[in-house]
């Protein structure tokens, strides 16, 4: 594995502990067969297992150094940009991808909604997450952690929360405990428009300990689609991802 000192402006903390590694490696499964995009490959730690099981592996490396050492690694395609720019499609050319990522903290949601535009292009996603951020991607309804972000993945993507890992497992190690979580984009998903389902979405939680009536009401009387059979009086975390969907289709039919 690459030794290099951490940088701070890119949030970087290498994981370096084995036991983790190859927990996240199995729980992957890596095939030869595979097209994988590693998001921030860092010092290699999940770059080599990977590139040792034999699958096409391309690297997307936002620092110049670590970037310019993969490049000379035989057998890896290096993507040296910011992650939130990288258009997925071309690197499927008609193949499914499987995306991998210890993503950066500052970042992970951003990252997690651009991955959205381009579900329909991979397998699966095994990312590292802060925990908290795993906590209210795979929140049920009724929690004080579901909100818009589960909402707006879990409309997409089947959840699955599969295990913790502790600070001490990164150099240096951050404040949070991580997590990993497995996405897999739903075979056959709602007819919906995404950005409608999250004009809803948002303007639902824009409030959340306030009924659906005082803000979700109003939106739905301006967007002239009042006297919906949708319950109001609930609060948002009270309302199932397929409502939502539902509601926005409907709002979508109305409006045109």
């Amino acid at each position: 594995m690459l030794s290099r000192p951490p940088r701070k402006r890119f949030g970087q903390h290498f994981l370096v502990d084995g036991g983790v590694i190859d927990a996240i490696v199995r729980a992957i499964g890596p095939h030869a067969d595979d097209h994988i995009v590693e998001i921030g490959p860092g010092r290699g730690a999940l770059t080599e297992p990977l590139r040792a099981s034999g699958a096409r592996l391309t690297l997307i490396e936002l620092d110049r150094d670590l970037a310019a050492h993969w490049r000379a690694v035989p057998g890896l395609a290096v993507v040296q940009a910011d992650v939130l720019r990288v258009d997925f499609a071309p690197l499927a050319a008609g193949r499914p991808l499987r995306v991998v990522g210890n993503l950066p903290y500052n970042i992970s949601t951003p990252i997690l909604f651009h991955l959205l535009d381009s579900a329909r292009f991979v397998i699966d996603q095994h990312v590292m997450l802060q925990k908290e951020v795993v906590d209210r991607i795979a929140a049920e309804p009724g929690g004080r952690d579901y909100g818009r972000l589960s909402v707006m993945l879990q409309w997409r993507y089947e959840i699955e929360r599969l295990f913790d890992v502790p600070a001490t497992a990164f150099e240096p190690p951050p404040r949070v405990t991580s997590g990993v979580l497995r996405m897999t984009p739903r075979a056959e998903p709602p007819d919906v428009d995404p950005a409608l389902l999250s004009q809803v979405v948002t303007v639902a939680f824009s409030q959340r300990r306030k009924l659906l009536r005082h803000t979700l009401g109003r939106w739905l009387e301006d967007a002239g689609v009042g006297g919906s059979p949708f319950d109001l009086q609930r609060r948002a975390e009270e309302v199932a991802v397929p409502e939502y969907v539902a509601l926005a289709q409907r709002v979508g039919e109305r409006t045109g």
